[in-house]
């Protein structure tokens, strides 16, 4: 199985922090977001190769970090240099598919999220499916869903239907930024895009592949934290140092 971090975004709204430094590599508590995922994926023995998929301006801060680290990680650089230029996490994916010739079972994933549970729960899952799959949690709040992913589920934890923000939310289950794809349905990511999917958020990709085949969505058994501002920072950086993580 291959794994690959999404890292491409400018991360504007924690400048300065981020102006020349990307959002995945602050520190929380004794590590890096980046690396507080990875430890846990790297813990199942199931990753042979992982890849960071970012911009010119922050690559070769990653492959300084990279250069660090026991695991062997490719640094792919999609060549945008503003936030204005940048290709979109559906593109970026497709963009390290084909430049890494990527032919695999594959754990994609946001490098900016923060999460008090195990991925290897969701990878057990995935294998047991037989699928590609993503995730799923409650989220009670109309206003929070009509920001985010939501999807309709059966009771075989199919997708049925997914909209990314909806203004009439038809479920109340969000799907965050943690997914696996099939070797087999990899062709159908890389043409994606061709047939319709959008670009920016990378769960339109999911949104449009349960329209296509099978997807089954796992229940996240914890809480996830969304470094997107400053204070989402700070407050992540307190939690995980009361809670000692």
């Amino acid at each position: 199985m291959k794994c690959l971090f999404l890292a491409a975004g400018y991360a504007t709204r924690l400048y300065p922090l981020t102006e020349n430094f990307p959002k995945p590599l602050l520190k929380v508590g004794s590590k890096n977001i980046l690396e507080h995922l990875l430890d846990d994926l790297a813990s199942a023995n199931e990753i042979d190769q992982f890849y960071v998929v970012t911009n010119a301006k922050y690559a070769p801060v990653f492959r300084e970090w990279a250069a660090t680290r026991p695991e062997k990680i490719d640094v792919v650089d999609d060549g945008t240099s503003t936030n204005e230029t940048r290709l979109g996490a559906v593109r970026d994916i497709i963009f390290a598919l084909e430049t890494r010739q990527i032919d695999d079972d594959l754990f994609v994933l946001a490098g900016d999220n923060l999460l008090d549970f195990s991925l290897v729960g969701f990878l057990n899952y995935a294998k047991e499916k037989g699928a590609s799959c993503g995730m799923r949690y409650y989220e009670p709040d109309v206003a929070k869903l009509r920001k985010a992913g939501v999807a309709e589920i059966d009771a075989d934890d199919r997708i049925v239907a997914m909209t990314e923000k909806p203004q009439d939310p038809k479920s109340h289950w969000c799907t965050p930024p943690f997914y696996f794809y099939r070797r087999e349905d990899l062709p159908l990511v890389k043409s994606s895009v061709d047939a319709g999917c959008g670009v920016d958020a990378p769960g339109s990709l999911l949104a449009w592949l349960s329209s296509q085949i099978p997807v089954y969505a796992y229940v996240m058994p914890g809480e996830r934290h969304d470094i997107g501002d400053l204070a989402s920072y700070e407050k992540a950086q307190k939690l995980f140092e009361e809670r000692g993580l």
